[in-house]
């Protein structure tokens, strides 16, 4: 155990030269605070809050349901300062993967953990992607008429925006961190057209139109701000998406923590801000009728409103290169993962390359890619829903479990950061990630979701102890 702790903060204590011992292409670390802030706010904003605003709004029943993105950060800071934590400790390509070897001892538990992550991703990481692709396709049908009416066809479009995602990340990361800072401007133009537009064109009737008994603390309220919370967390995903490219990143101790939690903080204003400016000008009763123009598409039908058609549709195409700079960041951060686990011997090997060139996991990329496309081909709703489930157990009650576990080892692993009051925030994680894992139990056809994760991690177990058979990994090493 602790030769093992030692050579765990040996790895990590020369931050500014990853690899330098391997011969041939290697990771960079070119990315500071702003392309870190900018990565991280560009996946997490997105398309959510334009297509799932109506949602939350129908989990509750009026614009009462809004104080779930409130109860979603208190979740999501939580978290973000175990991330931060674990991200400062142990930064490496990989993320999340990193985190699960590094804290349950690599030599140990942490090669199932590990191994159940790289796995567990195959099966939420595509989805994620493809949430992004499939939301797309809804704002394109305001501009591209009739393509709802041909659901293969919208289907076939969003796998071919996954395509040509990753098309344009196959290239060294200095490339891609100049794009993505400015998809993420342009992010925030858009989301502030909107916020401001929101603020000026205030319909105060509209916006304060609480149904009856909106804020009764019974039973029903606390499940309607319970199944709102879990839409809002949704939005939320990617505070974490710069610990996935670890090895890239500058004084990985002060950027990664700094990029979480003023990514969490960021987009908890912006996003409230975007969800009041649509309630505050369409009233919540039509964006929660099922296949009406403010369900499909608020923020353009909010623009319409205001301005006129010119306005909705150069809105929506705003949008849709805002969705294009989530789906962008997600496949960058998503492709590190395969790399990593294939450089522990956890995957298959041919992954773990680099471009001989432009120095970056191109094969890793390749396979992420097709995976999004395949994966843009099924319904929104089950893919959300499918990608929350089958990641909480072994993605965040994992490494929450794992920082309880890292503060633990006997000699102590260096932390350069410390989150604050610990250990209440992680606990308050813990327990968050716990009842957002149990909810679809409680909703018609929620088994089918539950039983998805449940398959897929006791497969992941079963090809872990295949595959620590044939090469005699933990705790099959000292067969004969």
């Amino acid at each position: 155990m602790s030769t093992n702790d030692n050579s765990i903060q040996g790895e990590h204590a020369a931050t500014e030269g990853p690899h330098l011992d391997q011969a041939g292409p290697q990771l960079r670390r070119r990315l500071g605070i702003l392309n870190a802030t900018s990565i991280n706010m560009s996946n997490m904003i997105g398309i959510g809050p334009f297509i799932t605003v109506p949602i939350i709004l129908g989990t509750m029943g009026g614009p009462q349901a809004l104080l779930a993105w409130f109860a979603g950060a208190i979740l999501a800071i939580a978290d973000g300062l175990v991330i931060s934590e674990l991200g400062a400790a142990l930064p490496g390509s990989g993320g999340t993967y990193v985190f699960l070897r590094d804290s349950y001892n690599r030599e140990s538990w942490g090669k199932l953990m590990a191994w159940l992550f790289a796995w567990e991703f195959m099966f939420f990481g595509p989805l994620e992607i493809a949430s992004g692709t499939v939301g797309m396709t809804q704002y394109m049908s305001y501009l591209w008429t009739g393509l709802a009416r041909h659901p293969w066809e919208m289907k076939l479009v969003a796998a071919s925006i996954a395509v040509i995602v990753m098309i344009s990340l196959y290239r060294r990361i200095h490339d891609v961190a100049l794009l993505m800072l400015i998809l993420w401007i342009t992010t925030l133009v858009t989301t502030g057209w909107v916020i401001v537009t929101g603020l000026i064109h205030m319909n105060y009737h509209v916006a304060f139109d609480f149904p009856p008994g909106a804020f009764n603390l019974n039973w029903a309220f606390l499940i309607g701000l319970g199944n709102g919370t879990i839409v809002v967390i949704y939005n939320y995903l990617g505070y974490y998406q710069v610990c996935y490219l670890g090895d890239e990143v500058k004084r990985p101790e002060r950027t990664i923590p700094y990029a979480v939690i003023i990514s969490i903080l960021a987009v908890t204003v912006i996003d409230f801000l975007l969800s009041y400016s649509f309630v505050s000008v369409v009233s919540w009763r039509d964006m929660i009728k099922p296949g009406s123009a403010a369900n499909l598409a608020v923020a353009s039908v909010f623009m319409q409103r205001i301005y006129g058609h010119w306005a909705a549709v150069l809105l929506t195409a705003m949008i849709l290169f805002t969705a294009f700079a989530s789906v962008f960041a997600l496949m960058l951060g998503y492709s590190r993962i395969p790399y990593a686990a294939a450089r522990d011997g956890l995957f298959f090997s041919w992954f773990g390359r680099l471009h001989p060139k432009d120095e970056f996991p191109n094969r890793s990329l390749l396979m992420v890619g097709v995976l999004a496309a395949v994966a843009s081909l099924f319904r929104l709703g089950d893919i959300i829903t499918g990608l929350m489930v089958a990641r909480i157990l072994i993605q965040f009650v994992g490494h929450t479990i794992g920082l309880f576990v890292l503060r633990a080892r006997k000699p102590p692993v260096k932390l350069p950061f410390r989150m604050w009051l610990y250990p209440f925030p992680a606990i308050l994680a813990l327990v968050g990630w716990l009842f957002i894992f149990a909810s679809p139990a409680f909703q018609p056809g929620g088994w089918k979701f539950m039983a998805y994760a449940f398959v897929t991690i006791g497969a992941g177990i079963i090809g872990y102890f295949i595959l620590a058979y044939k090469k005699r990994l933990w705790p099959m090493a000292s067969r004969p």
